[in-house]
């Protein structure tokens, strides 16, 4: 990799524009502070906004230019009101998904200090997970490409796909996220959540896990039926540490789990395949609220600190894993202090308040 890594920036729709500033701000100052020069951005026009402009929901050969990059960022893609003739609504970035095979879709799940707990015991400010949800199969292998969807008078059928291949790699990743974590001192544990008492595949995937799980004798291994994992996000989140599933599954209880520690505006993403990852907040473009300065910036924050860890490891520069860490420790001071305030939350701090206080202890 050269000296100034390059990264493709898809600002999107909604308050992906405003978000991406916010977290892209926080990124420059925290590499910075470690002496790392800044990136080079490679700008990409894509999202609904674009497609009712052109017709085209990414603009000609952004695809390509997004694999060439050393990373992507992306701030939300979507708007409810325009959408394609079958009803399903812009997504070019679950193609980006399938086409770089960005498997490992990392979902952080973390309570801060003076942020909104959901629940009442008090063992839930000890909430501190990881949900890993495979991101190119499972049942949105139909959608992340039109075509895929068995269309019929009456009767539509989406196809659920679990491979060998992907499961793999998916799985050696959790082991591995789980064997780091434990070196920051989690419990360094990896569940398996499936419906493998009733389906197939998902016997498939549990046995796949049961496989691989030899090769990690350090991690202790669990498992639960996705229903049963529903219920426990609830009873008892606290025990769980790193979170394997399927792609629907993941989807699912990952908006769950954010719910438990504030809400999607603290929902940051990685979605990493062998040669490249997506960073990403996981909450939707809301345009209900957009320029209005009202979006919680932290999901695309937080996004932009696990792109910045994952560049570390990819480039072999511990600098920029140092400039993650950096971000994650001025955003647990800052709710610590009651510095951050989202108005998501109920607060009196706007985005750019917000991003303001971040880069003061950056």
């Amino acid at each position: 990799m050269s000296e100034n890594l390059r990264v493709a920036v898809i600002r999107g729709d909604g308050i992906g524009v405003e978000v991406t500033e916010a977290a892209l701000a926080v990124v420059e100052a925290a590499m910075s502070r470690v002496g790392l020069p800044p990136f080079i951005y490679d700008e990409i026009h894509a999202g609904a906004g674009y497609f009712a402009e052109t017709g085209q929901d990414i603009e000609p050969g952004g695809e390509a230019r997004a694999g060439e990059a050393d990373a992507i960022f992306l701030g939300a893609i979507g708007l409810p009101s325009i959408r394609h003739a079958d009803g399903t609504e812009i997504s070019p970035h679950l193609r980006l998904r399938d086409r770089f095979g960005l498997y490992a879709g990392v979902r952080p799940v973390k309570a801060y200090p003076n942020a909104p707990q959901r629940l009442a015991d008090p063992r839930a400010a000890g909430i501190d997970m990881v949900i890993l949800r495979e991101s190119t199969e499972g049942l949105f292998y139909s959608a992340a490409a039109h075509g895929r969807s068995d269309i019929r008078e009456g009767e539509v059928r989406d196809t659920l796909r679990i491979t060998r291949e992907t499961s793999e790699k998916l799985f050696h990743f959790g082991f591995r996220l789980a064997e780091r974590r434990k070196a920051r001192g989690r419990p360094g544990r990896l569940t398996c959540v499936d419906k493998a008492n009733v389906f197939a595949s998902m016997a498939f995937f549990r046995g796949i896990f049961d496989e691989i799980a030899p090769a990690y004798p350090q991690i202790e291994t669990g498992y639960n039926y996705v229903d049963a994992q529903a219920l426990d996000l609830i009873r008892r989140p606290w025990e769980f540490d790193v979170m394997v599933m399927e792609n629907m599954f993941g989807d699912i209880l990952s908006d769950l789990a954010g719910g438990l520690v504030g809400g999607m505006g603290m929902a940051a993403c990685a979605e990493i395949g062998d040669e490249t990852g997506l960073f990403q907040p996981a909450h939707g473009s809301a345009p209900d609220i957009m320029g209005q300065d009202r979006a919680n910036p932290l999901a695309a924050v937080l996004s932009g600190a696990l792109m910045l860890d994952y560049l570390g490891e990819k480039a072999s520069q511990p600098a920029l894993t140092d400039a993650a860490q950096l971000i994650e420790d001025a955003v647990e001071r800052c709710f610590a202090q009651n510095a951050l305030r989202p108005m998501e939350f109920g607060g009196d701090m706007g985005g750019q308040a917000m991003t303001k206080t971040l880069l003061s202890l950056i």
